[in-house]
C-alpha cells in the first residue's frame, strides 16, 4: 500500500475491499507506534533507573578509589620501615 499508486486498484487485484486495507494499515500503524504516554512513562522509569545506578557506580568509584589509595599508603610504610617482605613474626598467646 505504501508504495502503490492506486489502492483501489490493490484493492480489486487482491479480491479484497479497498476499507479492509485501510483498516489493516490503521491496525499495524497502532502497533508499530505504541501510545506515546505508555511509552513516556517507561522511559521516565528507565531513566530513573539509569541515574540510578550512575549513582551507585560513582559511590564503587570512590570506594575502590580509596581503598587502593589506602593500599599504597600501607606499601609505602612497609617498605620506609625496611622490610624485607617477609611474614612478620607473632608471638603466640599463653594458652
Amino acid at each position: 500500500m505504501k508504495s502503490c499508486e492506486n489502492v483501489s486498484a490493490l484493492a480489486k487485484e487482491l479480491g479484497i475491499k479497498r476499507s479492509l486495507l485501510y483498516k489493516w494499515r490503521d491496525q499495524i500503524e497502532a502497533i508499530d507506534s505504541p501510545d506515546e504516554s505508555a511509552a513516556t512513562g517507561r522511559e521516565e522509569r528507565l531513566r530513573g533507573e539509569i541515574g540510578k545506578l550512575k549513582r551507585v557506580l560513582a559511590e564503587k568509584t570512590l570506594e575502590v578509589d580509596f581503598f587502593k589509595g589506602a593500599l599504597h599508603k600501607v606499601e609505602a610504610r612497609r617498605q620506609s620501615k625496611g622490610s624485607s617482605g617477609a611474614k612478620a613474626s607473632t608471638t603466640k598467646s599463653g594458652s
